[in-house]
């Protein structure tokens, strides 16, 4: 079963830029992998517009953006067109042609004796296909959201996440809730204060003994 930290699986797979291997798709970038039960639904349509035009934040960031549907590379091309005339972005992501199933069982969206293809499955099968993987350089996940078919996705969401997740990683510090860029940061629990005086100088604010608060050491 998949969860945070978990090494996110390596696949090779047909999709609308081609075929790829993971892996050497990602490169030493982040990754946005985020599925969708079927091409060609309301929902999804309006999700993929959205994300085409966030993609240069995403890129700003160092994180590649990848699709998955379970329908095949002509299916998701056709789309590319509908999505332009809903949302005036047409999106230039790659999009996974996920027909044998494999890659949303090996990220645990479908169970193992969902079938091998996508052929008379409808939406509904397929609705547990619905989540968004962050992944970070090191190949693990750092961050998975699962959504129900009726509910769109908010994709600021998933870049204010992005956000804390690499400030985190280099600074020893938490965010905490609603945080948004150049907000204060707590310091993490495992930082006594005698070594929170050598990271932090200018000091900071104990609202709790456990919870001291400090300007963002990125700004």
């Amino acid at each position: 079963m998949l969860k945070i930290n978990s090494i996110a699986p390596d696949f090779e797979a047909r999709t609308s830029h081609g075929d790829i291997s993971f892996y050497d798709w990602l490169g030493d970038s982040w990754g946005v992998l985020f599925s969708h039960p079927k091409d060609f639904t309301p929902v999804c349509t309006t999700e993929l517009g959205s994300l085409a035009k966030l993609k240069p934040e995403f890129e700003k960031r160092n994180v590649k953006v990848i699709g998955l549907s379970v329908d095949s590379v002509d299916e998701h091309i056709k789309w590319l067109d509908d999505i332009k005339d809903v949302s005036g972005e047409k999106p230039d992501y790659p999009i996974i042609a996920d027909e044998t199933l494999a890659v949303a069982k090996q990220y645990n969206m479908l169970e193992a004796d969902a079938g091998t293809t996508s052929m008379g499955r409808t939406a509904v099968d397929n609705e547990t296909v619905r989540t968004v993987f962050v992944i970070r350089p090191d190949k693990r996940i750092g961050l998975y959201l699962t959504y129900p078919m009726a509910t769109g996705r908010n994709f600021l969401e998933i870049l204010r996440a992005i956000d804390s997740m690499q400030l985190t990683a280099n600074y020893k510090v938490a965010t905490p809730a609603d945080w948004q860029q150049g907000d204060d940061v707590i310091i993490v629990p495992a930082v006594n204060d005698d070594e929170a005086k050598q990271l932090f100088p200018d000091g900071w604010k104990a609202v709790k003994p456990y919870l001291r608060k400090v300007a963002d050491p990125s700004q």
